[in-house]
């Protein structure tokens, strides 16, 4: 794992297509900002575990894509 410490309005990217900003730091929150391509879905965590999990019960909806 990479750890990088960076401070509001300050960013890092992933590769050439995915910024990740840090919008604001409030006590123990911080809020950032996720700019991707729409091709590349992004999701928390718990809904990415809970998609993958419907996937796996076979309750997704007709026609979803798996992700990878």
């Amino acid at each position: 794992m990479l750890v990088l410490t960076r401070k509001s309005n300050q960013s890092i990217m992933i590769g050439d297509d995915i910024e990740v900003s840090v919008l604001s730091v409030m006590g123990e929150k911080v809020r950032i900002g996720i700019q991707a391509p729409r091709d590349i879905p992004v999701f928390r965590k718990e809904v990415y575990l809970e998609i993958q999990q419907e996937r796996l019960d076979g309750t997704a909806a007709p026609g979803a894509q798996p992700i990878t």
